[in-house]
């Protein structure tokens, strides 16, 4: 018996059967991927802080001479002679990052009788530098017996190994800050958490140097001037993505 051939169908009618087979497959498909990403979006964020508090041991002094001369030249070579006195006394103080900061010299008028008229010249030499808090007092104290005559200000920091150390502190507080947050809800609503599936660190940068917090004062029978540098807080955030 000769079996007769199967009939090949036309192009067109196999491209359609493929149309047709591709659609089913996909209705298949379809709700297990739903399902999955029904599954992804099961998840609490939640974002905790944390925050630690270091002594602030270091001190940044900003100071210098101020010299008042009926002329520009008097004034220029008083400002030279009283820094050059100054930074060779801070530079045998072994002070840290010292550096001029700021040179003026300016005309002095007097507008009395509603007219302007020139009475000399002020020239200033600023310098910074960074000292520990502690000896902070007894060096301002020197500074202005060698020469200076103004202090623009002082601010307070704590050291780089003692920052480094509070901003992992700090991300761990907030680390754990975000899980307690997120243990609590889930178990608030009778739920499981499964795992972390995202994290985000926030914040835990090197914080600016606070504003001054010092305390100037005398202490009986004592000539240096107290100095009080208070703390510095450092802060982090992180941001916990969890499934549950």
């Amino acid at each position: 018996m000769k079996l007769s051939p199967v009939p090949r169908l036309p192009k067109m009618a196999q491209l359609s059967i493929l149309a047709v087979s591709f659609g089913l497959f996909s209705s298949l498909v379809l709700p297990m991927n739903a399902s999955a990403q029904e599954r992804m979006l099961r998840t609490l964020t939640v974002t905790g802080q944390g925050k630690t508090e270091i002594p602030a041991t270091l001190a940044q002094v900003q100071l210098g001479v101020e010299v008042q001369r009926e002329t520009a030249t008097a004034v220029q070579q008083e400002v030279a002679r009283r820094s050059s006195a100054l930074v060779e006394f801070l530079r045998d103080r072994n002070v840290e990052q010292l550096q001029t900061t700021g040179i003026q010299l300016r005309p002095n008028y007097d507008y009395r009788d509603n007219q302007r008229r020139l009475i000399g010249y002020i020239g200033t030499n600023i310098v910074s530098f960074r000292i520990s808090t502690e000896q902070a007092g007894q060096l301002l104290d020197e500074a202005v017996a060698v020469g200076a005559t103004r202090i623009d200000g002082i601010n307070f920091t704590a050291n780089d190994n003692a920052i480094a150390a509070a901003q992992k502190e700090a991300l761990r507080e907030a680390t754990q800050d975000a899980q307690a947050q997120a243990d609590t809800v889930l178990n608030a609503l009778n739920l499981t958490s499964e795992e972390i599936v995202g994290i985000q660190i926030n914040g835990a940068g090197v914080p600016p140097i606070p504003q001054p917090v010092a305390s100037f004062s005398r202490v009986a029978g004592d000539e240096s001037t107290a100095i009080v540098g208070g703390e510095q807080t450092v802060r982090a955030s992180v941001t916990l993505q969890i499934s549950y």
